[in-house]
């Protein structure tokens, strides 16, 4: 799935910014590919969820969250991706590739991330073969679902700096 035009013209807005900027915005908000939800409920896989895909016990049920507070849990959320990505990944990228694969590490978490092929190819050098690999990465709980399909498409496209968007 291309990105948006409103998403597009956002993330290269946000070039200057840095990584954890692009990815912000990739992830956040109205048009980021979380798709922000301001109440809490349940993901494809049964996971309590609120705002930009944030997880965990002090999720609030019933609780109405404001932009600030997704915002905030994003930003949060965010530094374990980073983390990881700046800790694992040995090879030079570009911001946009730094922020795809902090938004597929936040989704997909650092631990499968550090045993991935997707890893060993980018560290072997091989950034195209690797940005492919987030295509295989579309299943939870056994399934393959659309909204992963979508993410991965979207993920890939900022990772190989393909700026088509949808029409």
């Amino acid at each position: 799935m291309p990105l948006t035009s409103s998403l597009r013209n956002k993330l290269i807005a946000a070039a200057g910014g840095g990584a954890m900027l692009i990815a912000t915005i990739f992830l956040g908000g109205r048009d980021g590919v979380e798709g922000r939800k301001y109440e809490a409920y349940k993901d494809v896989a049964g996971v309590w969820t609120v705002c930009d895909g944030h997880t965990g016990r002090d999720i609030v049920h019933g609780k109405k969250y404001t932009d600030r507070e997704c915002d905030q849990l994003l930003w949060k959320d965010l530094q374990p991706a980073k983390k990881a990505v700046d800790s694992l990944v040995k090879v030079p990228l570009n911001e946009y590739q730094r922020a795809a694969l902090y938004s597929f590490v936040f989704n997909v978490g650092s631990d499968a991330f550090s045993k991935s092929t997707l890893l060993r190819k980018l560290n072997r050098g091989d950034q195209e073969g690797a940005c492919e690999e987030m295509r295989r990465w579309v299943y939870a709980g056994k399934q393959k679902w659309a909204g992963l399909i979508n993410r991965r498409e979207m993920e890939r496209s900022l990772c190989i700096g393909d700026f088509d968007v949808k029409k």
